[in-house]
């Protein structure tokens, strides 16, 4: 009876029992929702966010430039000639006939907007004002001659030299906003682009300075120069390393730019081990170094950055009023930033290896107390680069495998750094060095820039010991030495019945045997490293023309050189003096004995 009445009642609400798929259909449906709206939120897990984040693109003001390519500069690097090539109508036509010729160089055109030509692209650049402590007198022949005066006298006596410094209100790359970090790096692969071979490049070693010109592009540097439309600003994109596997372009400056990254990145000549063929002759023992060598190496007229100061030199004589900014990637990055240290100027480099053990073997200026607000040099790169965290040393690492000893770490500037590695999950590969890979895979994948820091306090080499030997080069004396050599004659009668291996007689069918003549005198000035004052060594010996004596036996068994090893009976020994002179005004006399044969006399310092 109560089980009819629930039932009637029941039925008279309405009521109906729920499904249980209903139940199971709608908890579905939540956690799907649920789903998408949290990864609709952390869709920008992955991305850099910079401490106290703000909208950057709102905290300045300054219009967005525009810049291209105008000319491009190339120097062999042998200090003889250098060339130009204007980027204009003509060379356009032929870059698009080379790409036609050329299939594989069309690759170059994906990192740019709708495929478009390098040559032809407008990189949009945001700036901002800053303030640049840097030599009051930057002209590159003052800079020239203190870096020259620097290397002579050595790091004692530059770090007691007190140059005018001034602090210049400068245009600056704003490094805190993402199109102009991504447009830089494209202008450092735009200097990686194959050239067509029939470009008509121009001498301008007359035009522009008579001892340096320009080189051809077998060798050397090249620098792609990109101007805004008032010719207000002009940017330097300094080629890196050409590498197989490691950043596109043309391998005709592999081995040089090889020779160049093992002379700047490696603590002494590329001496990783015994078996490696060092790269210049500093190495003197187990972990020693010649400073001094080192230094001298780098200021080479065919070293890359003299290359480097002479593109300045053109480019600031073509644009004598104009900002200069640099950049590059790898080695070019670093270049670009030894040449920003070296004349005060902006500089982005991308990938670069570190470049302060550089940046202090060739003394560049750097000023006193530089504060961290007003440095000008930003290295970026990414954790997952083993070049650029210094860490692919060792005779197994990749690097030594390829053939380069990439042995710094150390910076200068400040470091913005993506951390690939926490962030995408990259591991530390030697191919994520490579510029295309960092532009699509890094700088289009990240909404914000790296946090920029000054670089911490960091050493190279600490194993090493670098010789200075500047002290020594001043104590350097004057020795003469002053040797007499005798020479045996033969007898003017005669024919010679046997001869020396290189020709000379010792034997004559008159019984005649080799014995010494006329003696011929040297004078020898040699060079030596002492403490202590000035000596001069002289020594004389004279020995005059022997005629045949009746009482001289006869030689009966010969050298294989032609001396007498046995007579019919053993002869007087003879005797010379040899007088030594010093400075101290005394003279010593030592009798010297001799075998009768007529061997050289030899002067021992």
């Amino acid at each position: 009876m109560l089980d009819q009445n629930h039932k009637a009642m029941s039925t008279k609400r309405g009521i109906r029992p729920i499904p249980a798929v209903v139940y199971f259909v709608g908890i579905a449906f939540i956690a799907i929702f649920s789903y998408f709206a949290f990864a609709f939120r952390s869709d920008k897990s992955h991305m850099i966010k910079l401490p106290n984040h703000t909208n950057h693109s709102a905290e300045y003001n300054e219009p967005k430039q525009k810049f291209k390519i105008r000319q491009i500069f190339h120097n062999s690097a042998d200090g003889e000639t250098h060339k130009k090539l204007d980027i204009n109508e003509k060379f356009l036509d032929q870059y698009a006939v080379h790409l036609l010729e050329n299939t594989n160089d069309i690759e170059d055109l994906d990192l740019f907007a709708n495929n478009q030509s390098p040559f032809e692209y407008e990189f949009e650049l945001k700036s901002q004002a800053s303030e640049i402590m840097r030599l009051e007198t930057r002209h590159p022949d003052f800079v020239e001659s203190y870096l020259n005066y620097a290397l002579e006298v050595g790091s004692a006596a530059v770090s007691r030299i007190s140059l005018d410094w001034t602090t210049d209100k400068v245009s600056i790359p704003d490094v805190n906003d993402p199109v102009t970090i991504l447009n830089l790096a494209l202008m450092s692969a735009d200097a990686y682009v194959n050239l067509p071979t029939d470009a008509e490049w121009e001498d301008v070693g007359t035009t522009f300075n008579q001892s340096d010109k320009f080189g051809w592009l077998g060798r050397g540097v090249r620098g792609h120069v990109f101007t805004d439309t008032s010719e207000s600003t002009v940017i330097i994109a300094i080629k890196g390393t050409s590498a197989a596997g490691l950043n596109s372009g043309d391998d005709a400056t592999v081995d040089q730019d090889k020779i160049n990254d093992n002379l700047l990145f490696s603590c002494c000549c590329a001496r990783i081990s015994s078996f490696w063929t060092t790269v210049c002759d500093c190495y003197e023992s187990s972990y020693t170094c010649n400073q001094n060598c080192l230094e001298r190496e780098l200021r080479r007229q065919d070293r890359y950055y003299k290359a480097v100061l002479d593109i300045y030199r053109n480019v600031t004589y073509m644009y004598p009023n104009a900002e200069i900014w640099v950049t590059g990637h790898s080695l070019g990055g670093a270049l670009s930033a030894l040449l920003a240290r070296t004349f005060g100027l902006p500089a982005v480099a991308y990938e670069a290896p570190g470049d302060l053990l550089a940046t202090r073997r060739l003394h560049l200026p750097m000023p006193p107390g530089f504060p961290s607000e007003m440095e000008h040099i930003w290295h970026i790169g990414n954790t997952a680069d083993p070049i650029y965290m210094g860490v692919c040393t060792g005779a197994s690492s990749t690097c030594a495998i390829a053939g380069y000893a990439m042995e710094t770490q150390c910076h200068t500037g400040k470091k913005c750094v993506y951390d690939t590695v926490t962030d995408l999950g990259w591991h530390v590969n030697m191919l994520n060095h490579r510029l295309r890979k960092v532009i699509d895979n890094v700088l289009r994948v990240y909404n914000e820039t790296a946090p920029c820091n000054k670089a911490p306090p960091c050493y190279d080499c600490y194993n090493w010991k670098f010789v200075d030997h500047t002290k020594d080069r001043y104590r350097k004396t004057a020795t003469t030495l002053s040797t007499a050599t005798a020479t045996p004659t033969e007898p003017s009668d005669g024919n010679c019945l046997k001869r020396t291996w290189y020709g000379r007689c010792y034997e004559w069918d008159n019984g005649s045997s080799s014995s010494t003549s006329s003696s011929s005198s040297t004078d020898t000035t040699l060079t030596t490293k002492t403490r202590s004052s000035s000596t001069s060594l002289s020594t004389t010996s004279t020995s005059s023309t022997s005629t045949e004596n009746p009482d001289t036996p006869k030689c009966i068994r010969w050298s294989w050189f032609g001396y007498c090893q046995e007579y019919e009976h053993k002869p007087e020994s003879s005797s010379m003096s040899s007088a030594i002179q010093t400075s101290s005004n005394y003279e010593v006399t030592e009798s010297l004995s001799s075998s009768p044969s007529a061997l050289p006399s030899v002067a021992t310092v």
